[in-house]
This record gives C-alpha cells, sequence and structure tokens, in this order.
C-alpha cells in the first residue's frame, strides 16, 4: 500500500485501489477493514495528502468476486485474472488450476478454490 500511495503522489493522483477483502479473511490482518482505514489515515498524514482508498471487494466473497468480473469484462476478465493474477501465500506460480496459479494448500488458495467452485456451481459460465 505503501508503495502504491508513493506512486500515487507522485503522479498526483488521489484515489488508490485495492483488492482486499475482510469477508473471507484468512488470517492475515492487512486484510481487514480497520487496517486499511488506518493505513488511510497513515499514508495521509505521512504524505500531507488526501488520498481515498477504496476496496471494491471488502464486503464480498470470493464467488461474487469472479461473477463481478465476469459482469464487468465477460470472460475475457476472467481468464486474464485467472492467468495473470497471484494469490497464493507461497509465491508458487508452477500449477495453473481452474481457478488460477498457486501451491493449492495455503489458505489463500483454498478461498480461491472454493470461491471459483461457488462461482462455477451458481454463477457463470466460467472456463
Amino acid at each position: 500500500m505503501i508503495l502504491a500511495a508513493a506512486l500515487a503522489y507522485r503522479r498526483g493522483l488521489k484515489h488508490i485501489i485495492t483488492g482486499v477483502c475482510e469477508t473471507d479473511f484468512s488470517g492475515y490482518p492487512d486484510c481487514r477493514d480497520d487496517t486499511i482505514k488506518a493505513l488511510q489515515v497513515a499514508v495521509n498524514l505521512g504524505t500531507d495528502a488526501k488520498f481515498v482508498i477504496h476496496t471494491p471487494l471488502m464486503w464480498i466473497d470470493k464467488a461474487q468476486t469472479w461473477s463481478l468480473a465476469e459482469n464487468l469484462g465477460g470472460n475475457s476478465l476472467v481468464q486474464i485474472i485467472r492467468h495473470d493474477t497471484h494469490t497464493c501465500y507461497r509465491g508458487v506460480r508452477t500449477h495453473l488450476h481452474d481457478w488460477g496459479f498457486g501451491c493449492g494448500e495455503c489458505p489463500a488458495c483454498q478461498l480461491r478454490e472454493r470461491g471459483w467452485r461457488t462461482y462455477c456451481d451458481g454463477y457463470g459460465a466460467a472456463a
């Protein structure tokens, strides 16, 4: 977040968007709404600027996130997310699962896979 704020500051931007989600909280406190609010205060104090940190995924689960991607950009965006984003806490990018790259065992991979399965079963057309 600090790197994003530094870049935004240099470019004269006032809005920062992050994809954190408290709904699927997997044990990492940096995903909580309170943490993001505190970061916004700290960044604004540290830069003497007025940034707004947006968290459009904060209150939706992973299945709803996949559905949102499909609604915004169709299957093309869903496939970009599968192939070009990364969730795995272990940094594994050697195996492409239906839901994207990852180890398949860490909490982030398990949440993403569970959300993908729910999305495929009830929300959208998917892969």
